[in-house]
């Protein structure tokens, strides 16, 4: 019987690796068809999912209902499943350099699990060929088996949308791949399953690792495309967001905004790529150049908004700024890689007093994060307010609301472009 069929049995049990924003998602729509073991390193997350809550804030009470899943944090329940998917993070070190200790660890856990049929596939973002160079000698290692005849090996990309509540897991067409034909066929029916949207067969590990790491390279060039494009436009006055407006109207033009690039993926996947890149000899320019430009972006707005204060006769050292969100994208709780934490930072660099106010947030996360404090309720006497995070909670602000956080001669800055304000006795910038 092969894998595909004990697993639609139960005869055989899945386990995923790493239940943040990407795996715990993944593990409850399996256990909705299969038996499913949900891993995770730490131990209050664990708890908190024993109780049907959701570390991320993502998902629902009702998420869980339906599921045959059990949650653990040790690494010997393992050897109970057979096919074990790996999503745990691979971000960046503070050189920019991968990261790969999340992933690595994993690898050791699965290996020490693994028995003879088992299959191994990996989600978490990496660089092509780190499936097969980095992770495969330690599974290798760790249990005695060789690939092949002892197990069989895959990836598939994650494609998950934090906040995004149409495009689910289940909606999104997923990349498999396979170490051979046979690995593929029988991924490709397991995951075929749970997802709706249909499956996509790479021919091979690589390519499907490859594929994943130049979706988020392709948004962050194009993102800095229009980033630069603010930065030339903000010197001749004129309104960015007006241009792509109108740049819009042709059919082949591609809609990107202006605006913070932060998170786990955009953010994060280009350097892996320019990792590999150079370790083959290959100086990557074009996607250098657009990280450039992005991780640019937070000095440029507050030195924006610190010319803007002192052209209405205000001292920076004596202002007091409200920024609100915190976030690295709308409507989620996750505050990881955020950008506006380096927006804050460069605010507090001018002797600025800083607020920040965000309702998705984890005060004690953005502590332990960022060292900052969070505010609970804001004030009404700011010297300018920055909406650096276009949460709906924000969506219904006018302009007399924002007036009556601010005294004399108001300034707001709309990252985001949320705000379509005309000049009223607020003095209003966008990105």
């Amino acid at each position: 019987m092969d894998m595909y069929k004990r697993l639609k049995q139960k005869e055989a049990k899945v386990a995923v690796i790493g239940l943040g924003y990407v795996g715990l998602p993944l593990a409850l729509a399996m256990a909705r068809k299969y038996q499913v073991m949900g891993y995770d390193i730490s131990q209050s997350r664990i708890e908190m999912m024993r109780k049907h809550i959701d570390p991320s804030a993502e998902l629902d009470v009702a998420d869980f209902e339906g599921c045959d899943i059990t949650f653990t944090s040790r690494a010997e329940d393992l050897k109970q499943a057979h096919f074990f998917i790996v999503a745990v993070p691979t971000p960046v070190d503070d050189h920019r350099i991968p990261n790969l200790k999340p992933v690595l660890a994993a690898s050791h856990d699965v290996g020490k699990a693994l028995k003879k049929g088992d299959y191994v596939i990996y989600e978490s973002t990496v660089y092509p060929g780190c499936t097969e160079e980095d992770c495969l000698p330690i599974l290798e290692e760790e249990s005695g088996l060789k690939l092949g005849e002892g197990f069989k090996l895959g990836y598939s990309p994650e494609r998950i949308n934090p906040g995004d509540k149409e495009r689910t897991i289940t909606t999104i067409l997923k990349i498999v791949s396979g170490n051979d034909a046979e690995a593929l066929r029988i991924i490709s029916k397991v995951y075929g399953k749970i997802i709706k949207a249909g499956i996509y067969e790479a021919e091979s590990i690589k390519v499907a690792e490859a594929a994943k790491v130049i979706e988020n390279t392709q948004r962050d060039l194009n993102i800095s495309f229009v980033n630069e494009l603010a930065i030339i436009f903000d010197r001749m006055n004129i309104n960015t967001r007006s241009v792509l407006e109108a740049a819009g109207t042709k059919w082949n033009f591609l809609r990107y905004h202006p605006g913070l690039v932060g998170g786990h993926c955009i953010g994060v996947d280009p350097y892996y790529l320019v990792h590999k890149a150079k370790q083959l000899g290959y100086d990557p320019q074009v996607i250098l150049s657009g990280r450039r430009v992005n991780d640019g972006i937070p000095e440029f707005i507050a030195k924006k908004l610190v010319q803007t204060l002192i052209m209405q006769g205000k001292t920076p050292q004596e202002c007091k700024v409200v920024v609100m969100g915190v976030t690295f994208k709308e409507n989620v709780a996750d505050i990881r890689n955020s950008k506006v934490a380096d927006l804050i930072r460069e605010l507090m660099s001018f002797a600025i007093h800083v607020h920040i106010h965000d309702p998705h947030a984890s005060p004690n996360e953005v502590a332990k994060e960022y060292k900052f404090s969070l505010t609970k309720t804001l004030d009404d006497d700011y010297d300018a307010v920055v909406v650096a995070v276009n949460h709906a909670n924000y969506k219904d602000y006018d302009v007399d609301f924002f007036k009556s956080i601010m005294k004399g001669k108001p300034i707001l800055f709309d990252i985001k472009g949320m705000y379509d304000f005309k000049p009223n006795g607020l003095t209003y910038w966008s990105l």
